[in-house]
């Protein structure tokens, strides 16, 4: 499946801004799976981009630094990525989750990859145990890694309720937890939280589903937006196998990796710093379409 996805970004601030510095993470890395085919990035009306570092996580990043006085600024990127990903099947031949933990605890790898980076909680999903205590039901340490997985996202699925006002980008996942309630953010955050208490390597994948569905299926929740899920690793030989709680699902074809960290901290799609007064507003525009069908339109 090819995707082309347009990503557009728009601040209007209340003030003219004279100075902001920021990092860009709107390039899709390269993961198993999918294969970047082109980029492009924009910024209007003013705005200088270079490579840079990624401090953490997995992730591509670009510095944005505007240095003369905007009130408006649109960052628009564009992308064209070829994913042919197939659905994951459990096997009677999976490590078990105790497997995979002692595995994970063992691991030399010292890479952005490595299981062992994801093992501990991190800043914006600590430790919780009435999370640890809901999500210990499915994860029995004799149970399989990937039907373990897919039982306990697909559980998170059915009892909790989306709801985009429910809760906010910094809403910690004990607050989601307790009303039931949140968006891909909140899944994901509970999700970890339940996999990292039981000593299993889970990530914060960021990224996007496809905007229209394959005909006569549903909607997937998340489309039109920034989309989040959970990376769990299998042992050596399934490695970080994605499945998605807020829709129940496995990572796939529709799915596709822009980033992947410990949190959300790690791979926001814009962070930085600004300098000036007045309110801020921000909003996001994502669109994502198979080629025939984007072409078609």
């Amino acid at each position: 499946m090819i995707y082309d996805i347009r990503h557009v970004t728009t601040f209007d601030y209340g003030a003219s801004v004279k100075f902001a510095r920021c990092n860009l993470r709107l390039k899709p890395i390269d993961w198993p799976g999918q294969h970047l085919d082109s980029y492009t990035l924009s910024v209007h009306p003013a705005g200088r981009t270079s490579a840079a570092r990624a401090e953490a996580g997995l992730a591509n990043v670009t510095r944005l630094v505007v240095d003369s006085p905007v009130r408006h600024l649109t960052i628009e990127s564009r992308s064209r990525i070829t994913v042919d990903r197939l659905i994951p099947v459990p096997d009677a031949s999976d490590p078990t989750l105790a497997e995979i933990a002692a595995m994970a605890r063992a691991s030399t790898d010292l890479s952005a990859a490595s299981p062992a980076n994801y093992i501990y909680p991190s800043p914006l999903i600590p430790l919780d145990q009435a999370i640890a205590d809901y999500c210990a039901v499915d994860l029995d340490p004799s149970r399989g890694a990937l039907e373990a997985g897919i039982a306990l996202a697909r559980r998170i699925q059915h009892e909790f309720e989306f709801d985009a006002d429910a809760t906010l980008v910094d809403t910690p996942p004990h607050e989601a937890f307790l009303q039931r309630k949140g968006v891909c953010q909140d899944f994901a955050q509970i999700m970890i939280t339940g996999l990292r208490a039981a000593g299993l390597p889970a990530a914060y994948a960021s990224g996007y589903i496809r905007t229209i569905p394959p005909e006569g299926q549903p909607r997937l929740v998340g489309a039109d937006a920034t989309h989040a899920w959970v990376l769990l690793w299998c042992g050596p030989v399934r490695g970080w196998v994605g499945v998605d709680p807020t829709n129940g699902i496995w990572m796939a074809s529709d799915h596709i990796v822009m980033a992947v960290g410990r949190d959300y901290a790690e791979i926001a799609p814009v962070d930085g710093v600004v300098l000036g007064s007045g309110a801020q507003n921000m909003d996001v525009s994502v669109d994502v379409a198979p080629l025939d069908e984007f072409a078609a339109v």
